[in-house]
C-alpha cells in the first residue's frame, strides 16, 4: 500500500523508506535509516543526536529534520480539518465532508452516481460555518470527487440478520422508484446533521423523514427502505451518490420512539395500520478498516400488505420543530403522498379524485404482486465440488506438491475431526489456528498423529522466520502451527484473550509473519491461503483474512471453506472491509458438508493406501509412516518400494515423457527416472564404468574387507556434468531393498543429521548389534562440514561398544571438481572418478541410446547436454554447438542479457543459477498460480536459442524454481561467442547496475551469495579446483585479459553495491597490494578497517599491505638508498609488525576463531627487516663473516654515529625487535605444541614461503627460528660479556640456530626420518647448555626446554651419554610446581610426563607426587580453556604427543611418531586408522604401549595415581560407558591433559580384542 494513504504511524520501514528517498537525503543514509527498521512511529520520535550516532553529516540531518516536522504538520492540520467537518451543524458542511476510501479496492463501480434525485430534507435552520474551513474542505472533496467506489448491495428486505454490516465509503444501488410492488425501493438520507442535534430536533426530523416515505408507500402499495446515513444528493461533488458514511448514534432508543409520531400523523382509524407496515428501524454497523469509530446506518422498512391497507388512503400530517418555541409542531394540512420515481411527491389537488378513484387498481396490482412473490423460486444450486477442484488446484482432476497450502481455522469439533483426513495429505506449509483448545481436542490433536510439526506461538515464530539470511531449511521439511491465541495445556504465560485484546496485544505479530511469508518465504502464486471456518468466527480471524488479502493483492490465491451458512455469512461480513461480499462468494464452498469436502479432495489425491517401507537385517521389511519419517527431516529416505506408488496411480504418457525428458536435458536425476527405466517403462538408464567400479568398492566395505571402520567412505569426484551425481544415485538405487539408503540435507548442522542417521538405524531393529550398514549419499558438500559429521557418526558409534566386521555407516561422498583423477590417485582404495572421458564400451552405448532418443522424440533441442555428453564436452564440439545455437540470436535483447547474466555466474561460481522469480522481475513478467503454468509463460517469453540454453530447476533449499545454464562449458562458450567487444568487467559491471534483480525478494540470499562469490570467492583445492588462487578466478580473468585497472573498478561498483561490504575492501586492499599499488592498498585496508576496526583478519590485511610495500621497497625499488629512503622502508616494516600485533591483540578478543595470521605476519616481517639491516654499510660484517656490529646494536645501548641523528625515534623500536621476535616465535611453538595442524602438514614439496606456513607450519618455524637467531649471534661478543646475562641470551640464540629453542622445534627432531642425525643435533644443543644446571640457574623457558631435550633425546637414543635420569630432571622441574610466578603451559605438560608413576622409581605411594601431578593437570585445564576460548574443540583437536609405553624412566615415554612409524600404508590411511581407532588393533603397536587400568562414575573416567584419584579425558567423551565400569585404555599426554584411548570394559566378553 502506498505510503500517501497511510498515517505516518502505521508506516512500516518500506513505506519510510519511500518516504526518505522522496526527501532527497543520500541514498547511503535511506538504505542506513531501513536497516535500523526505522518505522512510522519510530521516524516520528527520530531526533539529531540518534542521527548523528549514525554517522549522518550536519546537512544531511537539517534536511531530515525539517521535511518530517513538515510532514508531521500537514497530517496534523488534515486530521483536524476531517474532525472539524465531521462535528460542523452545517448540512451543506457536513455533505462536503471528505468521502475517504482509501483502502476499498476499485472493483466496482457506482451505476447511476448522480442520476437519483435530491431529498427534500429542508436546511434552513443550519447554523454557519467558517467560510475558510468550508473552501479547505471543499478542495479536499473534489480532489476525490473522480474516485470510484466499490458498489455493495442493501441489507436484504425485514432481514434481522446481526451480522450483515456495510463497509463505510463503498456505495449503495441509486435511489428507486416502484418496479414490482415486492421488490422495495429505497431512499437515502445523510442526516449527517440532524444526528447531532438533540434529541426533540432529531425526533421530529426521523419522524417527518419517515412518515413521508412511509405515506408515498403505502398510497403507492409498494415496498420500500429509506436508510439514514448514506449519501442522498449529488449536489455537492465531493460525494457519492449512495456513499455509505453511516451516523453516530448517541442513543437507539431516540430513533425507535420517534415512531411514536405515527400517532399524531396518521388519522385514527389508520394510526394501527400504520404502525403494523413501518417497521421498527433497524441499525446496520458501518465498518472501515482505518477507523474503529463506530457507527450504523438507520434503516426502517416499510410493507403495505393488502390485508391491512386495502381500499385505505393514508394522508399524513408531518412534524416540523419550531426553532423559536423550540417545540415541534404538525403541518397544518394533511398531505397525500405517493411514489414518483425515487422521490415521495404529494398529490397534487387536481389530480387526487382520480389518485384515490384508482386504489382499487393499486390494491389488486398489489394482490397479484403478493401472490406472485409466495411462489418458491426455483434454486439454482452450484457444482461445488468443481469449484473446489478449481480454486485448490488450479482446475486439475489431481492434486500434486506443485503447491504450498497455508491454512488458517478455528475451533474444530469432535464430529468434524473424522472429516479433515484430507488436510492431512496437503503440503501444508504453516497452519494459524485460533483454537486454543486445539492440542487437546482440536485439529492440531489429530494431525501431529499423522505428520510430526514444530508448534509456536505468533511471536515465537516471527522470532524464527525473522532473519537476515535464507529461510530455515526446516520450514520446508516440517509443518509449523501456529497458535493464535494462546494453547490451554501451556504451562507457560501465553493464554487466551478476547478480540480486542487480541487485536490490541497479538495483531502486530500475526500482520509481521504474514508480511514475512508473503515477501519473504514463498512467492506470489507458489502457495494458496485455505480458510477453513469450522465454528463461528471472531474478528481475529477476519483480521488474518485481511492481512492476507493486503499481501497477496486480492482473492487470486485465498479460499474459503464453511458448511455453516451462518459461519461463513458472519465471516463474510466483517472480512467485506476489505473485499465484496460478491467477490468472497465467487472464492467461497459455502454449504458443502465437511464430509463432502473431505471425499472430493482425497479424491484428487495420490492413493495413499500404500505405506512406505524400509529393509530390516532379519530380511523383511517395515513400515515407515510419514511421521516417523518427517521426524528424519534432514534426510531424504530412500524406502525399499520407493516409487511403487505409481503402480496405483499410474502416470501419464506426457508425465513419463516429462521425467525422461528432464534427465537427458540435463536435471539432476530423480528416483522416479530409475523406477521407470526398472519398469520397462521408459528407456533404460547407461551405467557408466565408474559406476560398477563404485559398487564393487562398496560391495568391498560391506562384506568388511580392508579397514575395519565404524564410519566408511565411498568417495565418488567428477567433472561437471559427466553423470557423477547419476552414479551415485544409481549406486543407492540398487542398495535400497537391503540396505536403508538417505540423501542427506547438508543445510543441517552435522549433529543433527548424526541423529537422525542413528534413528534410522535403529528404527524397528530388535537387535541393534545386527544392523546392516546405513548407505548415506553427500552431494557438494565442502571438508569442514564432512569432518564434522564423520566425527559426529563415530564419536556416537563409540558409545555403542560394538565391534562388527561391517561399518555402522557407508558415506557415498559425490563431490564435481576439475581434476577428480589427481584426487582419486591420492586416496585409491576408496575413490573413483567420473570424468567427461569415456572408454570405447561407454561411446558405443551413448550413441545408440543417442539414436533411440533422436528416433523417440521429434524435438532434438531436449537432449543438448546428451549429446554433448557423447561428444566428451569436447571444446570444439562444445564451441560448434553454441555458434549454431547462437546464430539469429537478438544480442541487445532482455532475454538474451539475462542469459549472457546466467552464463557470468554459471561460468564462475560452482553450483549457480538464479531464481525464477529473478527472471520474471528482470523481464517485466508476473507470478501465476500453478507452477508448471508459470513456467510456461516464462518460457514463452524466451527467444528459441535462450530456451535452448537454460534449464530449470526446483531447487530443495528454497522449494523456489529457478533456471542455469544447461553446463558451465557451455556457459563459458556463450560468454566467449556473445562478448563481442564487450569485456568481462563490463559485463559484470552491467550486472551490478540491474536493479530488477538486485532488489527483487524471493531468492535474494542466494542471489546475493552467487555474487559476492562471483567477487571474493577463490578456488581452493581442498574443494577440487584446479589451483588455490590468491583471488576469484573471475578477478583473476579479468586481471589477466584486461586489466588489474579494470577489475579494482568493478570489485569498487560491487562495494558501493553490496553496502559498502567490508570484505569487498579488504579485496580490494589485496588487489592492489598484489599489484602493487601500495597506496590505493592502504586506502582500501583502512576502509575495511573503518567498518569493521576490531576484525583481525582485516587488520592482518593491513599488515600485510605494508608487508609487501616493504618487501617491493626492498627488492625491487630502482630508487637511490639515500639515508632518507632506507629510513622511509624501516618504517613501512615497524608499520607493518605494528598492524601485525594489532591483528593479534583483536585475535585474542574473538571468542569464536583463532586467528594466528598476526603472529606469523609479524616474524615474517621481522625476519627480513633484520636481513635489510644486515645489508647496511653501516653494520659492516665481521671478518669471520659475523653481523657483529647489528647484533651489538640491537642488543646494547649502543648506536653507531652515521646513524644516530637520521634513525631518530626508530632506535627503541629496532632494539625491540629482539623480544617481540621472541614473543611470537613462542606463541607460535605453543600454538603448535596445543593443536593437531593442517592434514597436509607432511607435504615436503611446497617451497612458497606462504604455502609451507599453511601446509608445514612446524618447518617453517624452524626456517624463522634459525633466521632469527643468525642475527644475534657473535662470537665476539660472548667473549667480551663475560658470563652475564648476555652471554646466557647468546646461547640461546646458538640453540635457536641449532633448531632448538622452542618446544615446537625440540619435537619436530622426533619427525626427522634420519633419527641419528636428529639425535646428535639434540646432544649439540644439550651442550650448549651449562653442565650442572641446579648449581648454574637456568630461565624458566631455558629450564623447559632442557627437560625436553633430554625426553626427546631419550626417545631418539635411549643409550645417550647426554642423557640425565629421571629423577635429576624431576628435580629440576619442581620449580615449576613451588614457583608462585605464571609459567607457560609446556612446564606443566612436562611435570605430567615427569611425574607419572614409574615402576622404578615409584615403588613405595608418594601422596605428594600426586599433587604434583593434580596441580598440573588443573593447571592445563584452565590455560587449555583460556586458548580454546569459545571454539568448538573439533575446529582445534588437540594433538597428543606422547603416549605411556612399557618400559620405565624415560624410555617408558612413546612418542606418537614411533606409533606412526610402526604403521605401514600413505599418509591418508595412516590418519584414517587414528580416526578409526583401528590403529590400537596393531599388534606391534600394543607391544610398544602399556594398557592401565581404571573406572568410570557418571559418565566420568578415573584413573590411580601414585595413591589419589586422577580424572582423565576421553578422546571422545561418547566412548565412557554408562553407570560404574571398571575399564582399561591407552593413556595419553597432551597440553589439556592426561587422555585415554581405545576405552574398553575390563574382562568384558562382548569385547573382542585382536
Amino acid at each position: 500500500m502506498d505510503y500517501k494513504t497511510l498515517p505516518v504511524n502505521e508506516w512500516v520501514e518500506d513505506h519510510v523508506k519511500c518516504w526518505l528517498e522522496s526527501t532527497g537525503i543520500k541514498k547511503e543514509y535511506v538504505d542506513e535509516l531501513h536497516a535500523e527498521e526505522v518505522t512510522g512511529p519510530a521516524l516520528m520520535e527520530l531526533d539529531e543526536s540518534f542521527l548523528k550516532e549514525m554517522g549522518m553529516k550536519k546537512g544531511q540531518i537539517q534536511i531530515l529534520i525539517h521535511k518530517r516536522n513538515e510532514l508531521l504538520r500537514l497530517q496534523s492540520n488534515a486530521q483536524q480539518a476531517e474532525d472539524s467537518s465531521s462535528r460542523t451543524p452545517d448540512r451543506r458542511d457536513a455533505q462536503a465532508g471528505p468521502g475517504r476510501a482509501s483502502n476499498a479496492p476499485a472493483q466496482g463501480t457506482a451505476s447511476g452516481g448522480s442520476s437519483g434525485a435530491e431529498g427534500t430534507t429542508s436546511s434552513k435552520n443550519t447554523a454557519p460555518t467558517s467560510g475558510k474551513k468550508q473552501k479547505s474542505s471543499k478542495k479536499s472533496q473534489l480532489e476525490k470527487a473522480d474516485e470510484v467506489l466499490e458498489l455493495r448491495n442493501c441489507r436484504p428486505f425485514r432481514s434481522q440478520d446481526s451480522d450483515f454490516k456495510y463497509v463505510k465509503d463503498t456505495v449503495l444501488p441509486p435511489e428507486s422508484g416502484v418496479t414490482d410492488l415486492i421488490i422495495p425501493c429505497h431512499e437515502y438520507k445523510s442526516f449527517a446533521i440532524a444526528a447531532e442535534l438533540n434529541k426533540l430536533q432529531l425526533q421530529s426530523k426521523f419522524a417527518s423523514e419517515v412518515i413521508r416515505f412511509a405515506s408515498g408507500c403505502m398510497n403507492t402499495r409498494t415496498n420500500g427502505t429509506i436508510h439514514f446515513g448514506v449519501m442522498d444528493s449529488v449536489e455537492d461533488k465531493g460525494w457519492k451518490h449512495g456513499q455509505i458514511v453511516g451516523l453516530k448514534i448517541k442513543n437507539r432508543e431516540d430513533f425507535v420512539d420517534a415512531l411514536d409520531y405515527i400517532d399524531k400523523c396518521f388519522c385514527d382509524d389508520l394510526q394501527e395500520i400504520a404502525r403494523k407496515c413501518i417497521h421498527p428501524p433497524v441499525f446496520v454497523e458501518v465498518i472501515s478498516n482505518d477507523s474503529q469509530e463506530q457507527r450504523f446506518v438507520v434503516e426502517v422498512d416499510i410493507e403495505p400488505t393488502l390485508s391491512l391497507v386495502k381500499n385505505n388512503c393514508f394522508e399524513v400530517y408531518l412534524p416540523k420543530y419550531n426553532e423559536n418555541g423550540q417545540k415541534v409542531n404538525l403541518t397544518k394540512e394533511p398531505a397525500l403522498y405517493q411514489r414518483l420515481g425515487a422521490k415521495s411527491e404529494p398529490v397534487q389537488r387536481n389530480k387526487l379524485t382520480a389518485f384515490i378513484q384508482a386504489i382499487q387498481d393499486r390494491d389488486a396490482q398489489r394482490e397479484k404482486a403478493e401472490l406472485s412473490s409466495t411462489q418458491v423460486p426455483t434454486e439454482i444450486y452450484e457444482d461445488l465440488g468443481r469449484k473446489l477442484s478449481v480454486r485448490l488446484n488450479n482446475g486439475k482432476s489431481y492434486m500434486d506438491d506443485s503447491l504450498w497450502y497455508i491454512l488458517v481455522t478455528n475451533r474444530c469439533e469432535q464430529d468434524d475431526l473424522n472429516y479433515i483426513n484430507f488436510l492431512m495429505h496437503l503440503n501444508i506449509f504453516c497452519v494459524f489456528d485460533f483454537d486454543e483448545d486445539s492440542n487437546v481436542s482440536g485439529l492440531y490433536s489429530k494431525y501431529k498423529e499423522h505428520h510430526e510439526t514444530s508448534s509456536y506461538f505468533l511471536q515465537d515464530f516471527f522470532e524464527e522466520i525473522k532473519t537476515d539470511s535464507s529461510p530455515s531449511q526446516k520450514l520446508f521439511d516440517q509443518t509449523s502451527w501456529i497458535f493464535c491465541n494462546g494453547r490451554s495445556d501451556f504451562l507457560g504465560d501465553e493464554k487466551s484473550c478476547d478480540e480486542n485484546t487480541w487485536i490490541r496485544t497479538k495483531k502486530k505479530y500475526l500482520k509481521k509473519v504474514i508480511t514475512c511469508i508473503c515477501e519473504e518465504i514463498l512467492p506470489e502464486g507458489s502457495f494458496i491461503v485455505l480458510f477453513l471456518l469450522l465454528s463461528p468466527v471472531q474478528k481475529p480471524l477476519v483480521e488474518t483474512f485481511q492481512e492476507f488479502y493486503t499481501e497477496m493483492n486480492g482473492m487470486a490465491y485465498i479460499t474459503c471453506i464453511a458448511e455453516s451458512r451462518e459461519n461463513y455469512s458472519k465471516w463474510a461480513n466483517l472480512a467485506q472491509a476489505s473485499c465484496s461480499i460478491e467477490t468472497l462468494k465467487q472464492c467461497s464452498i459455502v454449504g458443502m458438508k465437511l464430509s463432502h469436502v473431505d471425499a472430493t479432495i482425497q479424491k484428487m489425491l495420490p492413493s495413499t493406501a500404500q505405506p512406505r517401507h524400509l529393509p530390516t537385517s532379519t530380511g523383511g521389511v517395515c513400515t515407515l509412516p510419514t511421521r516417523e519419517e518427517e521426524k528424519l527431516y534432514s534426510l531424504e529416505i530412500l524406502c525399499a518400494d520407493q516409487c511403487d506408488e505409481i503402480k496405483s496411480n499410474p502416470l501419464s504418457d506426457e508425465q513419463t515423457r516429462e521425467i525422461e525428458q528432464n534427465f537427458y536435458r540435463g536435471k539432476k536425476i530423480m528416483w522416479e527416472n530409475l523406477w521407470l527405466a526398472d519398469e520397462k517403462l521408459c528407456g533404460d538408464i547407461i551405467e557408466r564404468e565408474a559406476c560398477m567400479e563404485a559398487s564393487k568398492l562398496l560391495d568391498g566395505i560391506l562384506r568388511g574387507s580392508g579397514q575395519n571402520y565404524s564410519v566408511a567412505k565411498l568417495k565418488i569426484f567428477h567433472h561437471p556434468g559427466s553423470g557423477g551425481s547419476t552414479i551415485a544415485r544409481q549406486v543407492l538405487w540398487k542398495s535400497r531393498k537391503h540396505f536403508r539408503c538417505a540423501v542427506i540435507k547438508t543445510l543441517y548442522p552435522p549433529s543433527t543429521v548424526c541423529n537422525h542417521v542413528l534413528a534410522l538405524r535403529d528404527y524397528e531393529e530388535k537387535e541393534i548389534t545386527h544392523c546392516f550398514p546405513v548407505l548415506l549419499l553427500i552431494e557438494d558438500y565442502d571438508d569442514e562440514y564432512f569432518d564434522e559429521l564423520q566425527i559426529e557418526l563415530m564419536e556416537a558409534v563409540a558409545t555403542r561398544k560394538i565391534n562388527t566386521s561391517r561399518p555402522y555407516f557407508i558415506l557415498i561422498c559425490c563431490r564435481r571438481c576439475n581434476n577428480p583423477e589427481r584426487l582419486c590417485k591420492a586416496s585409491p582404495l576408496d575413490t573413483v572418478a567420473v570424468t567427461h572421458k569415456l572408454t570405447q564400451s561407454e561411446k558405443n552405448l551413448f550413441n545408440t541410446k543417442l539414436k533411440n532418443l533422436q528416433e523417440k522424440y521429434t524435438e532434438a533441442e531436449f537432449i543438448l547436454t546428451f549429446v554433448l555428453m557423447c561428444k566428451e564436452f569436447n571444446k570444439a564440439y562444445v564451441s560448434h554447438t553454441v555458434k549454431n545455437i547462437l546464430r539469429g540470436i537478438n544480442p541487445s535483447s532482455r532475454d538474451t542479457c539475462l542469459m549472457r547474466y546466467v552464463a557470468l555466474l554459471n561460468c564462475y561460481v560452482p553450483n549457480s543459477y538464479i531464481s525464477l522469480s529473478h527472471c520474471e522481475a528482470f523481464l517485466g513478467l508476473g507470478a501465476y498460480i500453478e507452477s508448471k503454468a508459470r513456467a510456461h509463460d516464462f518460457k514463452q517469453h524466451l527467444s528459441e536459442q535462450v530456451r535452448m540454453i537454460f534449464i530449470e530447476l526446483r531447487e530443495s533449499t528454497s522449494y523456489i524454481s529457478s533456471v542455469r545454464i544447461i553446463h558451465c562449458l557451455v556457459a563459458k562458450e556463450i560468454l566467449h561467442q556473445l562478448s563481442g567487444n564487450q569485456p568481462l568487467s563490463q559485463l559484470a559491471a552491467a550486472l551490478l547496475q540491474e536493479k530488477a534483480l538486485f532488489e527483487n525478494r524471493f531468492g535474494r540470499e542466494e542471489f546475493i551469495k552467487f555474487i559476492r562469490h562471483l567477487f571474493i570467492r577463490r578456488d581452493k583445492r581442498s574443494r577440487g579446483d584446479n589451483t588455490d588462487t590468491l583471488f576469484s578466478p573471475f578477478i583473476e580473468h579479468v586481471c589477466e585479459t584486461e586489466d588489474c585497472e579494470k577489475a579494482i573498478a568493478v570489485l569498487k561498483a560491487a562495494y558501493e553495491l553490496l553496502g559498502k561490504d567490508p570484505f569487498f575492501a579488504q579485496q580490494l586492499a589485496r588487489l592492489n597490494y598484489s599489484n602493487e599499488k601500495f597506496e590505493d592498498a592502504k586506502y582500501w585496508a583502512e576502509v575495511a578497517k573503518s567498518h569493521l576496526p576490531n576484525d583481525s583478519f582485516i587488520l592482518d590485511t593491513e599488515g600485510q599491505v605494508y608487508r609487501r610495500w616493504f618487501s617491493f621497497t626492498v627488492d625491487k625499488s630502482a630508487e637511490e638508498a639515500t639515508p632518507e629512503r632506507i629510513t622511509e622502508k624501516i618504517m613501512i616494516a615497524l608499520k607493518a609488525m605494528k598492524c601485525f600485533r594489532d591483528a593479534q591483540q583483536a585475535a585474542k578478543e574473538e571468542r569464536e576463531s583463532m586467528n594466528n595470521a598476526g603472529y606469523f605476519g609479524e616474524v615474517e616481517v621481522g625476519c627480513r627487516l633484520l636481513r635489510f639491516l644486515s645489508t647496511l654499510p653501516v653494520f659492516h660484517r665481521s671478518p669471520e663473516g659475523e653481523h657483529t656490529e647489528l647484533v651489538k646494536y640491537l642488543t646494547t645501548d649502543y648506536i653507531p654515529e652515521d646513524i644516530k641523528r637520521p634513525w631518530g625515534t626508530l632506535h627503541s623500536r629496532l632494539k625491540g625487535l629482539r623480544q617481540n621476535l621472541y614473543n611470537a616465535l613462542e606463541w607460535i611453538s605453543e600454538e603448535l605444541s596445543y593443536f593437531q595442524t593442517d592434514k597436509n602438514q607432511e607435504k615436503d614439496d611446497e617451497n612458497d614461503e606462504k604455502e609451507e606456513q599453511i601446509y608445514n607450519p612446524r618447518k617453517w618455524l624452524r626456517h624463522q627460528s634459525a633466521v632469527y637467531a643468525k642475527f644475534f649471534v657473535s662470537a665476539s661478543l660472548i667473549d667480551d660479556s663475560n658470563n652475564g646475562p648476555d652471554t646466557q641470551f647468546m646461547r640461546r640464540m646458538n640453540i635457536y640456530r641449532s633448531g632448538g629453542g622452542n618446544v615446537t622445534n625440540i619435537l619436530s627432531f622426533l619427525t626427522d626420518k634420519k633419527e641419528n642425525r636428529s639425535a646428535e643435533k639434540l646432544e649439540r644443543i644439550l651442550s650448549f647448555y651449562p653442565e650442572n644446571p641446579q648449581r648454574n640457574k637456568l630461565d624458566d623457558n631455558d629450564l623447559i626446554h632442557f627437560i625436553l631435550c633430554h625426553i626427546t633425546l631419550a626417545c631418539l637414543a635411549p643409550g645417550s651419554a647426554k642423557l640425565l635420569p629421571l629423577s635429576t630432571l624431576r628435580e629440576l622441574s619442581l620449580r615449576f610446581f613451588k614457583g608462585k610466578r605464571a609459567f607457560p603451559a609446556s612446564a606443566f605438560f612436562l611435570l605430567t610426563l615427569l611425574y607419572w608413576p614409574d615402576d622404578a622409581l615409584d615403588k613405595e605411594p608418594n601422596p605428594d607426587k600426586d599433587e604434583i601431578l593434580t596441580s598440573a593437570l588443573q593447571t592445563l585445564k584452565r590455560l587449555y580453556d583460556i586458548k580454546m576460548k569459545d571454539v568448538p574443540s573439533r575446529k582445534k583437536r588437540i594433538y597428543t604427543h606422547f603416549f605411556l609405553g612399557k618400559g620405565y624412566g624415560l624410555s617408558k615415554i612413546v612418542h606418537k611418531t614411533k606409533i606412526d612409524k610402526l604403521m605401514v600404508g600413505s599418509l591418508d590411511e595412516r590418519r584414517m586408522k587414528w580416526l578409526h581407532g583401528t590403529v590400537w588393533n596393531i599388534p606391534i603397536i600394543r607391544d610398544n604401549l602399556k594398557r592401565v587400568s581404571g573406572w568410570t562414575k557418571d559418565r566420568t573416567l578415573f584413573i590411580r595415581g601414585h595413591v589419589k584419584e586422577l580424572r582423565i579425558l576421553p578422546l571422545h567423551q561418547d566412548s565412557v560407558p554408562a553407570g560404574n565400569e571398571n575399564v582399561t585404555f591407552y593413556l595419553g599426554f597432551s597440553f589439556n591433559g592426561l587422555v585415554a584411548f581405545n576405552i574398553e570394559v575390563e574382562n568384558d566378553p562382548a569385547i573382542k580384542r585382536t
